[in-house]
C-alpha cells in the first residue's frame, strides 16, 4: 500500500505522469495552487480504481484530471466575477531544474495564452487544452467533459478560432534575447530614462496588475508606451531600500520578482513580439503569491 490508499503500480502511474496531469490541470485553472488540489483528490480517486479495467492510463487519467479541474473551475466562477480588478493567473515557477520543463509548453503556460484562455468557457478551455495542447482525440475528450464527439468537434474549433483571433502570435521567443530585452528594461528603468525605457515597449504594451483590491494596484490595464513608461517609472520612484528585484523564469518567460524585505511583493511576467515588450504582467495579490515564498525559503 502506498500512504494508506491505492497500491504502488497505482503510485508509480500517476507520479510518471504528474507533470502531464498537473499542466492540464493549471491551463483550466490558472492556478497552480488548486491544480495542486486537484491532483490530490483525482489521486484519492485513482487509487480506488482496478487497474485490470483500464486500457490507456494516460488517457483515464487525463479525463479525471479534467473532470475535476473543470468542477473546480465552475465553482470558482462566481468568485472570479467579483474579483476586484484584471484577473491574472497565479505564477508558475520554471527554470531548468523544474520536472514540468520538460512536459509544459512555453507558449501553452504563457501568461498571455493563460488570459486569453479565461475568455473561453469552462468547457472551451478544456478541450482546447486538451486538443491543441496535448493532443487526445476527439473521443478521450468527449469523455473528459460529458459531451458527444460530435459537440466536442464543434467547440474545439470555437475555441481554436476565438484564441488564435486574439492571440496571433505563436513563434516562440528566444530565451537569450527576451532576456537581453529585459535586462535593458531593468536598466531604463533604474536610470529614470523614459525615452530609452519607450525603446523596448512596444506602441500599444499594456501594463495589467492584479491584487484584488488587497494591495494597491491599478485597477485597469495602463496602455500605450509612454503612458507605462510613466507608470513604470513612478512604480520605481516609489520604492524603497527594502525592495530588490530578481530576475526569474516563470511561465516559460522572463520574469521580475520584486522583495519588500522578506515577503514577495509582486511577479511581473513579460511578453515580448518583434523585439520589444508587448505586456507586463504583474501579480500582486498575497493569495497567489504564496509559491514565490515557498520557492525562496527552499532556495529555488
Amino acid at each position: 500500500m502506498t500512504d494508506g490508499h491505492g497500491t504502488d503500480a497505482h503510485a508509480e502511474r500517476f507520479t510518471l505522469l504528474r507533470p502531464l496531469l498537473f499542466t492540464i490541470a493549471y491551463e483550466i485553472l490558472g492556478s497552480a495552487t488548486e491544480a495542486d488540489d486537484v491532483l490530490q483528490d483525482s489521486y484519492l480517486r485513482w487509487a480506488q480504481v482496478d487497474l485490470a479495467e483500464v486500457r490507456d492510463t494516460k488517457s483515464y487519467l487525463a479525463q479525471l484530471v479534467t473532470r475535476q479541474a473543470l468542477n473546480t473551475l465552475r465553482a470558482e466562477a462566481r468568485r472570479r466575477e467579483d474579483y476586484v480588478g484584471p484577473w491574472l493567473p497565479e505564477p508558475l515557477l520554471l527554470d531548468g531544474r523544474d520536472a514540468l520543463a520538460d512536459v509544459v509548453l512555453a507558449e501553452s503556460v504563457s501568461m498571455a495564452m493563460l488570459v486569453v484562455l479565461e475568455t473561453l468557457t469552462p468547457d472551451e478551455r478544456a478541450v482546447f487544452v486538451l486538443r491543441e495542447v496535448f493532443g487526445f482525440d476527439h473521443a478521450e475528450i468527449a469523455t473528459a467533459v460529458g459531451k458527444s464527439t460530435a459537440a466536442v468537434r464543434q467547440i474545439a474549433h470555437r475555441a481554436r478560432e476565438h484564441v488564435h483571433s486574439r492571440r496571433r502570435r505563436f513563434d516562440p521567443v528566444d530565451p537569450d534575447r527576451s532576456a537581453q530585452i529585459t535586462t535593458e528594461f531593468l536598466t531604463a528603468a533604474a536610470s529614470g530614462d523614459v525615452a530609452a525605457l519607450m525603446a523596448v515597449l512596444a506602441p500599444d504594451v499594456a501594463f495589467t496588475s492584479d491584487s484584488n483590491g488587497e494591495v494597491g494596484a491599478a485597477r485597469r490595464p495602463v496602455v500605450g508606451a509612454e503612458k507605462v513608461a510613466r507608470f513604470i517609472l513612478g512604480l520605481m520612484q516609489r520604492m524603497g531600500p527594502e525592495h530588490r528585484i530578481e530576475l526569474a523564469v516563470y511561465n516559460g518567460a522572463p520574469a521580475l520578482v520584486v522583495h519588500e524585505g522578506d515577503r514577495p511583493d509582486s511577479v511581473i511576467t513579460v511578453d515580448f513580439a518583434d523585439g520589444r515588450i508587448t505586456n507586463f504582467y504583474a501579480v500582486r495579490n498575497p493569495e497567489k503569491l504564496t509559491a514565490v515564498t515557498i520557492a525562496r525559503a527552499i532556495g529555488r
